[in-house]
């Protein structure tokens, strides 16, 4: 449920994580991925024209980039495209209370796994970051506010959650 009471303001602070280990050197922003549901166009008779719908859990590729301000080996420990890449973001997000104006605090937590995909090395210049980034195929994906789910995407065992709600529920019972 929204809390209205609350002004929604900023992430405070935030850090990346690799199977629970703090990534060192992720640049100071990450943006994070698209999720482009796979659709189809509709026409035919009982149709005025056409429209595309969204195949509900169906999702285009999704890809994660992480900027690195210099190469570490941190960077290379998401390179294995033998392994499973199993990355969080952690944030602090800051919140204004309406009636009082103070200022309070939510966890939110966004985990993604795939695979390592790519991976650009960034430049060589005196005195400036070499802004380096690795490039992920993201299989899963999952985005949490203060410990609660509120989307989960899971492309390999079935699973498409949003608010609490299974999506898929039907379809696996007719499938």
């Amino acid at each position: 449920m929204v809390n209205s009471n609350l002004v929604p303001e900023v992430i405070n602070n935030w850090n990346a994580y690799n199977k629970g280990n703090k990534l060192i050197g992720v640049t100071g922003s990450v943006t994070l991925p698209n999720l482009d549901a796979i659709t189809e166009q509709i026409t035919g008779a009982g149709v005025l024209g056409s429209y595309e719908t969204g195949i509900i859990g169906h999702y285009g590729p999704i890809e994660q980039e992480v900027p690195f301000r210099m190469l570490e080996e941190d960077i290379f420990s998401l390179m294995d495209p033998t392994q499973s890449i199993d990355l969080t973001f952690r944030a602090s997000t800051q919140y204004t209370e309406r009636e009082t104006g103070a200022i309070d605090y939510k966890g939110m937590r966004i985990v993604e796994t795939g695979r390592f995909k790519g991976f650009s090395a960034g430049k060589l210049e005196a005195g400036k970051a070499m802004e380096g980034t690795l490039k992920l195929e993201i299989l899963s994906f999952m985005v949490e506010l203060n410990g609660r789910k509120l989307v989960q995407l899971d492309k390999l065992n079935d699973q498409f959650i949003v608010n609490d709600k299974d999506m898929l529920e039907k379809v696996r019972k007719f499938s």
